[in-house]
């Protein structure tokens, strides 16, 4: 690879390599010492082709989910099933991992700007605008970087457009994967946001067992699934459909802290859990 080398947005790929080693072991810790991320059916990613992958998940921080994403795909990419101990894995990252971001987000400060090297698609939100309510239509340069980050690798959207739950699946993806027609695999992640701020920069607790649940890739006929359908598929997936929502008996919520708390202490004292 040529040190000059660069990808379909300009960006110098020797230079994103050592971002996402430097960034990558700066945050390693926030999943495997801090906290602990549980993760289930990354042999999923090591299969896939290398390009036109479209990941789809719930959110809920604006940057730690996709830098725990890094991690895990680099992870399994590299040999590990279901977990990121040893960080070796990040000196020959893939570096065609995009994902979708909110324009306003990757332009507030100096930190957004440099994980927006990584990897960020910026467009700018149809339906809000600096905290407020706005209309407006889809930009046809957004389309375009998105079918240009497919056509040469993986890209991450939150469909929800928002880190609150139960929110809505924007009808924009069902359009993108009808006319792109990528491998769709969905992801469930869960815990973040008791473990970080909004932003998923500031460690608010540890201790906390975060998880990561990938998906077998979704069956969607591309011709003659509606976008309703589309949609309604992406709703159950991520765990994101109005069905999910449910009152917790408190016994069953109670034997759910209780194990909780007995993997969080068995993981302190795992000797094997140290970064």
């Amino acid at each position: 690879m040529g040190i000059f080398k660069k990808n379909p947005f300009g960006h110098i790929l020797f230079l994103k390599k050592w971002l996402i080693r430097i960034m990558g072991a700066m945050t390693h810790r926030r999943y495997h010492g801090f906290n602990n991320l549980h993760i289930e059916g990354s042999e999923i990613i090591k299969d896939l082709p290398d390009t036109k992958v479209l990941f789809v998940s719930n959110h809920q921080t604006y940057f730690a989910d996709v830098v725990a994403m890094f991690h895990v795909f680099n992870a399994s990419l590299s040999g590990r099933v279901d977990n990121i101990r040893n960080i070796g894995y990040l000196w020959n990252p893939k570096l065609n991992i995009y994902y979708i971001a909110a324009k306003e987000t990757m332009k507030a400060g100096l930190l957004a700007r440099i994980l927006a090297y990584a990897g960020s698609i910026s467009i700018e939100r149809t339906w809000r605008s600096k905290g407020k309510e706005v209309n407006r239509q889809v930009k046809m340069s957004d389309i375009t970087n998105i079918k240009k980050a497919l056509d040469d690798g993986w890209v991450i959207t939150f469909p929800q457009g928002t880190t609150r739950p139960w929110k809505p699946i924007r009808k924009g993806t069902a359009h993108i994967i009808k006319q792109y027609k990528p491998v769709v695999v969905p992801i469930v992640i869960d815990g973040f946001r008791r473990s970080f701020d909004r932003k998923g920069i500031r460690i608010k607790k540890r201790g906390i067992l975060q998880s990561m649940v990938i998906k077998e890739p979704l069956e969607i006929d591309y011709e003659n699934d509606s976008y309703d359908d589309i949609v309604s598929k992406i709703e159950y997936a991520i765990e994101q459909h109005p069905s999910f929502l449910k009152v917790i008996p408190e016994k069953e919520l109670k034997i759910q802290e209780e194990l909780n708390e007995m993997r969080r202490w068995s993981y302190k004292e795992d000797p094997s859990s140290e970064a």
